[in-house]
């Protein structure tokens, strides 16, 4: 069986939402990826019967658990205070501690406040784990079943701390790491993926899951430890087949390169091709995601397709969009660039703002071998419409790169 984890986090702006807890949701993956098996997520605001009362609970059903927050210096830091007590020690002034904290104000030409001092207590028995990045160290110790480690939670230095922690979790527990393979896809829904999956058939073992985002939907295979990696590759890729040509790119196997749509089309890219490109629907998103490629030559962002067409001095007066997509296209080939990738929509603007309503996107791609076009309907907020207009767009020309890698 897997060792069973658990995250907590301290702290009234948890609770209160004022602060959203990023760490939790850090230091599960991280636990996943070693082999733990992560169970409850919980939040405790500044009350010291509560987080006792927590720890407790905590220490009778979990092998390890990881809590952040609640180790400053201020009077509602209550955590090394209730470690103690739900353990059963004291606390004991660590003077190694106090010397860390001392020059970490030093070396900012800081006099140290006489309430740092608070941050050298820690419960008899627990491991110290340094922190250099700030003030406040944290510390390990087991609680009846579970082991406990607890650091500061501000996240730079928690993640600095646990490389610390993961030496420490490796040496304690033994660990078998299941593998994720996540099937990464764009232009197709959640429901329409488990829809082409109905028949698909997967050992009881095998995990199957979904996760979807505006800018893409992942389908995930969870395999257990020791699963024949032949047969993650089999399942990874009649699944592909299911869900067609929306696939972009499949993480977690080995000798496949995965990554987000934006660094499959840069890997894919031929080493000197420059590709001009045109954006209304997402004002402009798309170009600043590729700025730091080597092949985007020319941007151009217009508010519409007519008012491209004045930039360009193509003459449109009531194309259809096929028509005056390529015309832009070549338009802008003419500028100096080997393709095109031409983005036009079809709405007015409340149709772009409105939730409630939908606008037409069309994205075509000239090269000098054709012209691929195709037309999608985008629906909810204006940035929703923003963020699915530049992906759908990159994918024409994923597509297209596709075809040219296949064909070669």
């Amino acid at each position: 069986m897997s060792c069973i984890a658990e995250i907590f986090s301290q702290g009234e702006e948890i609770v209160s939402g004022q602060t959203v807890d990023s760490n939790a949701a850090w230091l599960s993956q991280q636990l996943n990826d070693l082999g733990f098996s992560v169970c409850r997520h919980t939040a405790v605001g500044d009350d010291l019967d509560s987080l006792v009362g927590l720890i407790h609970d905590i220490a009778q059903r979990a092998d390890c658990c990881i809590c952040t927050g609640g180790l400053g210096p201020t009077s509602d830091d209550l955590t090394a205070e209730a470690v103690a007590r739900a353990a059963g020690v004291d606390l004991i002034f660590d003077d190694a501690a106090l010397r860390q904290i001392e020059t970490w104000f030093a070396h900012r030409q800081r006099t140290m406040p006489a309430a740092n001092r608070k941050q050298a207590y820690r419960p008899g028995g627990a491991l110290r784990i340094d922190n250099l990045l700030g003030t406040a160290p944290g510390f390990a110790l087991q609680i009846n079943r579970c082991w406990f480690v607890f650091l500061p939670g501000v996240p730079s230095e928690m993640q600095a701390m646990f490389d610390t922690v993961k030496t420490l979790m490796l040496a304690r527990f033994a660990l078998q790491p299941a593998n994720l393979v996540t099937l990464r896809s764009v232009g197709i829904g959640e429901s329409a993926i488990q829809q082409r999956l109905v028949g698909l058939t997967l050992p009881e073992v095998v995990r199957l899951g979904f996760r979807a985002a505006i800018d893409e939907v992942q389908t995930k295979l969870l395999f257990p430890a020791g699963f024949p990696p032949a047969d993650q590759q089999r399942l990874a890729e009649t699944c592909r087949s299911a869900i067609g040509d929306y696939v972009f790119a499949i993480d977690g196997l080995d000798g496949q390169s995965g990554g987000d749509l934006l660094t499959v089309v840069d890997r894919t890219m031929p080493q000197s091709l420059k590709l001009a490109l045109l954006e209304t629907a997402s004002g402009g998103l798309l170009a600043a995601r590729c700025q730091h490629t080597r092949w985007l030559e020319t941007v151009m962002v217009a508010r519409h397709g007519a008012e491209a067409a004045r930039q360009l001095a193509v003459v449109a007066d009531s194309d259809p969009p096929r028509q005056l997509a390529g015309q832009l296209g070549s338009a802008l080939r003419e500028r100096g660039a080997d393709w095109a990738l031409v983005q036009l929509y079809d709405g007015s603007l409340d149709d772009y703002q409105s939730r409630d309503r939908v606008i037409s996107l069309h994205a075509g791609l000239l090269t000098d071998t054709g012209f691929d076009f195709a037309s999608l309907t985008l629906g909810g907020s204006a940035q929703a419409k923003q963020i699915q207009a530049a992906m759908l767009t990159l994918d024409r020309l994923r597509r297209r790169l596709f075809r040219l890698g296949t064909t070669a």
